[in-house]
Protein backbone atom coordinates (compact mmCIF):
# COMPACT_ATOMS: atom_id res chain seq x y z
CA UNK A 1 0.00 0.00 0.00
CA UNK A 2 1.62 3.48 -0.80
CA UNK A 3 2.33 5.92 1.94
CA UNK A 4 0.78 9.18 1.94
CA UNK A 5 2.52 11.81 3.32
CA UNK A 6 0.78 15.04 4.46
CA UNK A 7 2.99 17.69 4.43
CA UNK A 8 3.67 19.30 8.17
CA UNK A 9 2.24 22.93 9.22
CA UNK A 10 5.16 23.24 10.83
CA UNK A 11 7.48 23.13 8.49
CA UNK A 12 5.09 24.99 5.81
CA UNK A 13 4.29 27.56 7.55
CA UNK A 14 7.57 28.28 9.11
CA UNK A 15 8.80 31.12 7.00
CA UNK A 16 5.62 33.62 8.00
CA UNK A 17 6.33 35.03 10.35
CA UNK A 18 9.71 36.38 9.19
CA UNK A 19 8.29 37.47 5.68
CA UNK A 20 5.86 39.45 7.95
CA UNK A 21 8.66 40.98 9.71
CA UNK A 22 10.60 41.83 6.37
CA UNK A 23 7.45 43.46 4.92
CA UNK A 24 7.20 45.59 8.08
CA UNK A 25 10.55 46.58 8.06
CA UNK A 26 10.61 47.48 3.84
CA UNK A 27 6.83 49.17 4.91
CA UNK A 28 8.38 51.19 7.60
CA UNK A 29 11.37 52.28 5.54
CA UNK A 30 9.81 53.17 2.44
CA UNK A 31 7.36 55.02 4.16
CA UNK A 32 10.03 57.25 5.79
CA UNK A 33 12.27 57.44 2.89
CA UNK A 34 8.52 59.12 1.31
CA UNK A 35 7.41 61.43 4.00
CA UNK A 36 9.34 64.91 4.34
CA UNK A 37 11.05 65.17 7.98
CA UNK A 38 12.15 67.74 10.02
CA UNK A 39 15.54 68.28 11.81
CA UNK A 40 13.89 66.78 15.26
CA UNK A 41 12.05 64.06 13.18
CA UNK A 42 15.61 63.30 10.99
CA UNK A 43 17.46 63.52 14.73
CA UNK A 44 15.22 61.00 16.20
CA UNK A 45 15.32 58.44 12.90
CA UNK A 46 19.07 58.50 12.60
CA UNK A 47 20.67 54.89 11.88
CA UNK A 48 22.56 54.96 14.77
CA UNK A 49 19.97 56.38 17.38
CA UNK A 50 17.59 53.46 15.98
CA UNK A 51 20.41 50.40 16.15
CA UNK A 52 21.37 51.96 19.87
CA UNK A 53 17.91 51.87 20.88
CA UNK A 54 17.13 48.15 19.41
CA UNK A 55 20.06 46.71 20.68
CA UNK A 56 19.38 48.32 24.19
CA UNK A 57 15.96 46.54 24.04
CA UNK A 58 17.56 43.38 22.97
CA UNK A 59 19.50 43.58 26.20
CA UNK A 60 16.88 44.45 28.76
CA UNK A 61 14.74 41.26 27.10
CA UNK A 62 18.05 39.32 27.51
CA UNK A 63 19.37 39.88 30.75
CA UNK A 64 15.89 40.13 32.20
CA UNK A 65 14.84 36.75 30.96
CA UNK A 66 17.93 34.53 31.46
CA UNK A 67 17.64 36.00 35.33
CA UNK A 68 13.60 35.00 35.19
CA UNK A 69 14.49 31.81 34.45
CA UNK A 70 17.33 31.37 36.81
CA UNK A 71 14.98 32.59 39.46
CA UNK A 72 11.81 30.95 38.32
CA UNK A 73 12.97 27.73 37.54
CA UNK A 74 14.70 26.35 40.91
CA UNK A 75 12.10 28.31 42.72
CA UNK A 76 9.47 26.26 41.16
CA UNK A 77 10.97 23.03 41.46
CA UNK A 78 12.00 24.39 45.66
CA UNK A 79 8.24 24.60 45.98
CA UNK A 80 6.91 21.21 44.41
CA UNK A 81 9.06 18.99 46.98
CA UNK A 82 7.37 18.07 50.00
CA UNK A 83 9.08 20.01 53.06
CA UNK A 84 8.02 23.26 51.26
CA UNK A 85 4.76 22.10 48.93
CA UNK A 86 3.00 24.34 51.92
CA UNK A 87 4.64 27.69 50.94
CA UNK A 88 3.68 27.27 46.83
CA UNK A 89 0.30 29.29 47.22
CA UNK A 90 1.66 31.46 49.37
CA UNK A 91 4.81 32.20 46.21
CA UNK A 92 2.45 32.44 43.64
CA UNK A 93 -0.18 34.49 45.59
CA UNK A 94 3.00 36.88 45.60
CA UNK A 95 4.09 36.75 41.99
CA UNK A 96 0.28 37.15 40.79
CA UNK A 97 0.45 40.47 42.97
CA UNK A 98 3.49 41.46 41.22
CA UNK A 99 2.11 40.73 37.81
CA UNK A 100 -1.37 42.00 38.68
CA UNK A 101 0.17 45.72 39.26
CA UNK A 102 0.28 47.68 36.17
CA UNK A 103 4.13 47.43 34.51
CA UNK A 104 4.51 51.46 34.54
CA UNK A 105 3.23 51.55 38.59
CA UNK A 106 6.49 48.69 38.91
CA UNK A 107 8.85 50.57 37.23
CA UNK A 108 7.75 54.18 38.79
CA UNK A 109 7.96 52.80 42.55
CA UNK A 110 11.37 51.33 41.93
CA UNK A 111 12.91 54.42 40.40
CA UNK A 112 11.41 55.77 43.65
CA UNK A 113 13.57 53.26 45.75
CA UNK A 114 16.73 52.49 43.71
CA UNK A 115 16.97 55.24 41.07
CA UNK A 116 16.90 54.83 37.57
CA UNK A 117 18.37 52.74 34.89
CA UNK A 118 19.37 49.78 33.15
CA UNK A 119 19.22 47.06 36.38
CA UNK A 120 16.21 48.83 37.90
CA UNK A 121 14.16 48.53 34.58
CA UNK A 122 15.66 44.81 34.56
CA UNK A 123 14.49 43.95 38.41
CA UNK A 124 10.96 45.52 37.52
CA UNK A 125 11.24 43.20 34.15
CA UNK A 126 12.14 40.08 36.30
CA UNK A 127 9.58 40.79 39.23
CA UNK A 128 6.65 41.20 36.01
CA UNK A 129 7.69 38.00 34.03
CA UNK A 130 8.65 35.59 36.74
CA UNK A 131 5.14 34.27 37.59
CA UNK A 132 4.40 32.22 34.27
CA UNK A 133 8.10 30.48 34.69
CA UNK A 134 7.24 29.99 38.29
CA UNK A 135 3.60 28.32 37.90
CA UNK A 136 4.57 26.39 34.56
CA UNK A 137 7.68 25.00 36.45
CA UNK A 138 5.25 23.79 38.87
CA UNK A 139 2.46 23.08 37.00
CA UNK A 140 4.47 20.67 34.49
CA UNK A 141 6.43 18.96 37.44
CA UNK A 142 2.96 18.53 39.70
CA UNK A 143 1.46 16.88 36.06
CA UNK A 144 4.08 13.81 35.56
CA UNK A 145 2.00 10.44 36.42
CA UNK A 146 3.13 9.60 39.88
CA UNK A 147 3.60 5.86 38.95
CA UNK A 148 6.36 7.23 36.98
CA UNK A 149 8.14 8.77 40.12
CA UNK A 150 7.23 5.51 42.54
CA UNK A 151 8.69 3.48 39.52
CA UNK A 152 11.70 5.14 39.45
CA UNK A 153 12.24 4.82 43.70
CA UNK A 154 11.30 0.98 43.25
CA UNK A 155 14.52 1.00 41.16
CA UNK A 156 16.46 2.59 43.24
CA UNK A 157 16.80 6.19 42.21
CA UNK A 158 17.51 9.00 44.66
CA UNK A 159 14.74 11.85 44.85
CA UNK A 160 17.64 13.62 43.23
CA UNK A 161 17.83 10.73 40.42
CA UNK A 162 14.22 11.02 39.90
CA UNK A 163 13.91 14.77 39.47
CA UNK A 164 16.52 15.06 36.77
CA UNK A 165 15.74 11.74 35.01
CA UNK A 166 11.83 11.67 35.38
CA UNK A 167 10.45 14.91 36.39
CA UNK A 168 12.16 17.27 34.79
CA UNK A 169 12.05 15.85 31.38
CA UNK A 170 8.57 15.29 31.61
CA UNK A 171 7.96 18.81 32.64
CA UNK A 172 10.08 20.26 29.98
CA UNK A 173 6.75 21.20 27.33
CA UNK A 174 5.29 23.36 30.25
CA UNK A 175 8.33 24.78 31.32
CA UNK A 176 9.49 26.32 28.15
CA UNK A 177 5.85 27.53 26.90
CA UNK A 178 6.12 30.14 30.15
CA UNK A 179 9.42 30.58 29.18
CA UNK A 180 8.23 31.32 26.06
CA UNK A 181 5.33 33.81 27.60
CA UNK A 182 7.74 35.80 30.10
CA UNK A 183 10.14 36.31 26.83
CA UNK A 184 7.11 38.20 25.15
CA UNK A 185 6.23 40.20 28.33
CA UNK A 186 9.87 41.19 28.63
CA UNK A 187 9.72 42.30 24.94
CA UNK A 188 6.34 44.71 25.75
CA UNK A 189 6.98 45.88 28.91
CA UNK A 190 10.75 46.65 27.85
CA UNK A 191 9.31 49.93 26.15
CA UNK A 192 8.17 51.70 28.99
CA UNK A 193 11.88 51.12 30.52
CA UNK A 194 12.65 54.62 28.64
CA UNK A 195 10.73 56.61 31.05
CA UNK A 196 13.37 55.15 33.51
CA UNK A 197 16.58 56.54 31.59
CA UNK A 198 16.98 52.34 30.39
CA UNK A 199 16.66 53.53 26.63
CA UNK A 200 15.18 50.52 24.50
CA UNK A 201 12.72 50.98 21.52
CA UNK A 202 10.39 53.01 24.14
CA UNK A 203 12.96 55.82 23.84
CA UNK A 204 12.27 56.17 20.03
CA UNK A 205 8.24 55.79 21.04
CA UNK A 206 8.29 58.00 23.71
CA UNK A 207 10.26 60.96 21.43
CA UNK A 208 7.40 61.18 19.25
CA UNK A 209 4.56 61.10 21.51
CA UNK A 210 6.15 64.47 23.40
CA UNK A 211 7.20 66.05 20.18
CA UNK A 212 4.39 64.95 18.28
CA UNK A 213 5.95 63.53 15.83
CA UNK A 214 3.81 60.62 13.64
CA UNK A 215 6.67 59.26 11.88
CA UNK A 216 8.64 58.78 15.03
CA UNK A 217 5.98 57.19 16.76
CA UNK A 218 5.25 54.80 14.02
CA UNK A 219 8.71 53.87 13.47
CA UNK A 220 8.78 53.36 17.28
CA UNK A 221 5.78 51.05 17.49
CA UNK A 222 6.56 48.96 14.12
CA UNK A 223 10.06 48.27 15.10
CA UNK A 224 8.61 46.97 18.75
CA UNK A 225 6.09 44.57 16.91
CA UNK A 226 8.94 43.50 14.50
CA UNK A 227 11.54 42.74 17.80
CA UNK A 228 8.14 40.86 19.63
CA UNK A 229 7.34 38.48 16.76
CA UNK A 230 10.83 37.58 15.76
CA UNK A 231 11.38 36.80 19.75
CA UNK A 232 8.58 35.17 19.27
CA UNK A 233 9.33 32.75 16.16
CA UNK A 234 12.39 32.10 17.82
CA UNK A 235 11.37 31.11 20.84
CA UNK A 236 8.85 29.08 19.20
CA UNK A 237 12.01 26.99 17.41
CA UNK A 238 13.77 26.46 20.38
CA UNK A 239 10.57 25.22 22.00
CA UNK A 240 10.59 22.25 19.54
CA UNK A 241 13.86 22.20 19.49
CA UNK A 242 14.41 21.64 23.15
CA UNK A 243 11.35 19.71 23.62
CA UNK A 244 12.07 16.20 24.51
CA UNK A 245 11.33 13.41 21.61
CA UNK A 246 8.16 11.42 22.46
CA UNK A 247 6.53 14.29 24.61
Amino acid sequence: MERVTVPGTRRSTAWVVPAIVLLLVVGITVYVGSVPLDSSETRSLAPEVIFTSLWQHVQLVVVSTVLTIAIGVPLGVLLTRSRTKGAGAVVLAAANAGQAIPSIGVLVLLAMIFGVGFWMAVIALVAYALLPVLRNTMVGIRQVDRALIDAGRGMGMSAREVLFTIELPLAVPVMLAGIRVALILNVGVATLAAFTNAGGLGSIISSGIALNRMPVLIVGSVLTICLALTVDWLAGIAERRLRPRGI
